[in-house]
């Protein structure tokens, strides 16, 4: 018999994936888009006798946005690589954010999820996540503040996908096939598709059952975890239970360092 907690987590769980794959269809719609505006503008380009390739970021570190169907590019098509790996993988790292809301500090074990460790790191030495805002709480079901898109609206990311990394830490599911994310975890967002997670992630205010599919990079420290149930505290945006948050929070800085 399934009491009625377990069914409303089970329905916000459900509500969470519909919402990721709805963004990844946006993405794809977007790229097609951006497919046919390149065709037109390829005369152009060439006519100049000058070309460039499209990727995360332009070479003054400025953040590509042809995900979300921003600048077009000569080749939007093409999906940009993963970042080179540059960091220590026996390493720990803090990543910090500097927001309206507060300072967020994460500790991530680059031995645990090494792609997702150094994608943060090139990111955020990039500027990628400086002026971006979080986008999305949830106060039912689920207990996360969504963050790192740089459009704000929950389909925007870096221009590449990174793999899942680190679920098997998670422990065993239970018989609905959830685990528990516990307050204070830090895990990436994706479309609900293995190996589709980019610069998005929710931060745990409390604990949250979710089925083993996002990749867990960190832990906040007390200190940010209090920011985030403080934001939570005050809501969602026209009292809805999901949605952008009442207290608006805006990173300022993001930084990543070796310990």
């Amino acid at each position: 018999m399934v009491s009625k907690d377990q069914r409303q987590r089970q329905l916000a769980r459900e509500k969470f994936l519909r919402q990721q794959q709805r963004r990844e269809s946006a993405r794809r719609k977007a790229r097609t888009r951006n497919t046919v505006i390149a065709s037109v503008l390829a005369v152009a380009v060439l006519g100049t006798g000058g070309a460039y390739a499209a990727g995360a970021f332009s070479g003054d570190g400025k953040k590509d946005t042809s995900d979300a169907a921003a600048s077009p590019s000569a080749s939007p098509s093409k999906k940009a690589s993963e970042p080179k790996m540059a960091i220590d993988k026996k390493a720990t790292y803090d990543m910090a954010f500097k927001t309206s809301a507060g300072d967020i500090t994460v500790a991530m074990d680059a031995a645990k999820t090494p792609h997702t460790v150094n994608s943060f790191k090139h990111l955020a030495d990039k500027g990628f996540f400086d002026g971006t805002k979080c986008h999305r709480l949830t106060t039912k079901g689920i207990y996360v503040l969504q963050c790192g898109d740089p459009e704000g609206t929950g389909a925007g990311g870096p221009g590449y996908t990174i793999p899942d990394e680190g679920l098997d830490g998670l422990g065993k599911p239970a018989k609905d096939g959830s685990v528990t994310y516990k307050a204070g975890t830090v895990a990436m967002a994706n479309t609900g598709q293995p190996d589709s997670g980019g610069s998005q992630f929710f931060l745990v205010y409390k604990d949250s059952k979710l089925t083993p599919t996002y990749t867990p990079v960190g832990t906040m420290d007390a200190k940010g975890l209090k920011v985030v149930k403080d934001v939570a505290a005050k809501g969602v945006t026209g009292g809805s239970e999901d949605g952008a948050p009442k207290e608006a929070v805006k990173v300022s800085k993001a930084t990543v360092t070796k310990k």
